[in-house]
């Protein structure tokens, strides 16, 4: 039986038209119309849709065709002893971290003064270093930024030193001239 047969047959079992059947598991009419014809695959999500609003129907049925269509009513006795064994494990393992309140019986300084608490004796981590300020010149928006004039001196005669090697001009219209002295 195909998926899609599959699928026809919860339809049925529903005992709901298909545009009723589309409006309860909250899909497009049309998605039913195409998946019963056979014209679509129905999707993952399609499937999930029918198996949360009907529970009693197997996985392994709907989705491989394998097995019975619905759980049985009651699970059988060995099922229900296994079914109270892993209950009781469940108990048995604690299944977070402890919270602030159990924290708080187990410490034996909860609720003590802290003159009550004996403290290591520690150095403190982080040392006090007073805030030096240098003293800044105020410098005034129309007050120009002047180089000394052995600045500019030895500026000039640093340029001089170097030779040009070639002098290259770019046009706009792509073209470039290159003079070599």
């Amino acid at each position: 039986m195909s998926l899609n047969e599959r699928i026809s047959k919860v339809i049925e079992y529903s005992k709901l038209t298909s545009s009723e059947f589309a409006d309860e598991i909250d899909v497009q009419r049309s998605s039913i119309s195409h998946v019963t014809s056979g014209r679509n695959k129905p999707s993952l999500e399609f499937i999930i849709k029918i198996k949360s609003r009907f529970p009693e129907i197997l996985w392994d049925w709907l989705v491989n065709g394998d097995g019975e269509m619905l759980k049985s009513e009651l699970p059988e006795t060995n099922d229900l002893e296994e079914l109270e064994l892993e209950i009781d494990e469940d108990k048995a393992k604690p299944t977070s971290l402890p919270d602030l309140f159990t924290m708080m019986n187990n410490d034996d300084d909860f609720g003590a003064d802290e003159t009550e608490i004996e403290l290591p004796n520690e150095r403190p981590q982080e040392s006090f270093i007073p805030h030096q300020s240098i003293p800044q010149e105020k410098i005034f928006d129309s007050q120009r930024l002047e180089k000394s004039n052995q600045q500019i001196l030895d500026q000039v005669i640093g340029n001089q030193s170097n030779k040009i090697k070639r002098i290259v001009l770019f046009y706009e219209n792509g073209k470039f001239e290159s003079f070599e002295p």
